[in-house]
């Protein structure tokens, strides 16, 4: 089954269900995995794969089998993860833009060249002997690969952050990173909308970044559309990333580009945290997000975010119009 799709998909009736997807066709495949009706479908598919999968594939290649177009269908979240863990400052470039385009923290004389050589030499240290930067998200914020992003009406700086989303296909604890990719069940797309005027508290400097306040309000995390099993991605480190916002190109780098790839972030995290089937880690950004642009989010705005293989989010940003109740 080769280039195999999975997506969660609601009809114009709100009945929810898993389907295969072929050709922007999809094929019902609840009378294998079970109704999604309780939102835990995919997890079920997950933990029981090896079993499910010829059943699967026997089901979707009969010539009897329903299929029915995929426009005419919203897509939801191809997860339903019990926990989401994102890892910060995880591309090369990205991070060196970021350093560049704040200029008011260089060494006194320092020029754009001597803070690109630091910076350099700062993550090859970092990627030789040092350890990500991972923090939790919640799963509240998930929303569908087509859905609005609602900004809130008081955000001054939304800005987008497309990431490699690695799903965990059975619990993780203490592996290693020679073993970690034994544990990723699939792969999907995420955009990590973040208010960059949220990042940082002013009030209490030395608590460091917020967050909660700035990558968690509800719909700042499209997800999707699909999630393809790691075994139709032959490799997770030579991805494209591509994100746009009015077709006006922002975000095009590649997974290669990682300081810390999937294999090291999931042997990291499990060092910590017991990773369960299901559980959705972000893998960080590329660079061209709008904070080095100058340019913000703001209601109309059409995101664009692809990455190769893995299918294509479109996303429609719109202002909250007022905020009501405590």
């Amino acid at each position: 089954m080769s280039g195999l799709m999975i997506g969660r998909f609601e009809r114009p009736n709100q009945q929810r269900f898993l389907g295969v997807v072929r050709s922007a066709m999809v094929c019902d495949v609840s009378v294998v995995v079970g109704a999604d009706d309780d939102h835990s479908g995919v997890t079920r598919l997950i933990e029981s794969w090896d079993r499910l999968l010829p059943e699967l594939t026997k089901y979707t290649d009969d010539p009897s089998a329903t299929w029915e177009p995929e426009t005419g269908l919203r897509a939801l979240p191809p997860v339903t993860p019990r926990q989401i863990i994102q890892a910060g400052a995880n591309y090369r470039q990205h991070v060196i833009d970021l350093a560049l385009h704040t200029p008011e923290k260089w060494p006194d004389g320092a020029t754009p060249d001597d803070v690109r050589t630091f910076m350099e030499q700062v993550l090859d240290t970092r990627a030789e002997s040092g350890e990500p930067y991972c923090f939790p998200g919640l799963v509240s914020t998930l929303s569908g690969a087509r859905d609005d992003i609602v900004l809130p009406a008081a955000a001054t700086q939304p800005d987008w952050e497309i990431e490699l989303g690695v799903v965990i296909g059975r619990r993780c604890s203490s592996v290693s990173t020679a073993e970690a990719l034994d544990y990723v069940f699939g792969y999907t797309i995420c955009n990590d909308v973040t208010l960059r005027e949220k990042v940082y508290r002013t009030d209490i400097p030395a608590m460091g970044t917020d967050w909660l306040a700035a990558k968690n309000p509800p719909t700042f995390l499209p997800t999707g559309p699909y999630l393809v099993p790691a075994d139709s991605v032959p490799d997770s480190s030579g991805l494209r990333l591509q994100l746009s916002v009015n077709d006006e190109p922002f975000q095009d780098g590649t997974t290669g580009d990682m300081i810390f790839g999937v294999a090291a972030l999931i042997s990291y995290l499990s060092r910590t945290v017991a990773l369960l089937p299901g559980d959705l880690i972000l893998t960080g950004s590329p660079a061209g997000n709008g904070a080095t642009r100058g340019r913000f989010l703001k209601s109309g705005d059409v995101i664009s975010a692809s990455i190769t293989g893995l299918g294509t989010q479109r996303n429609v940003c719109v202002t909250a119009s007022k905020v009501t109740g405590s």
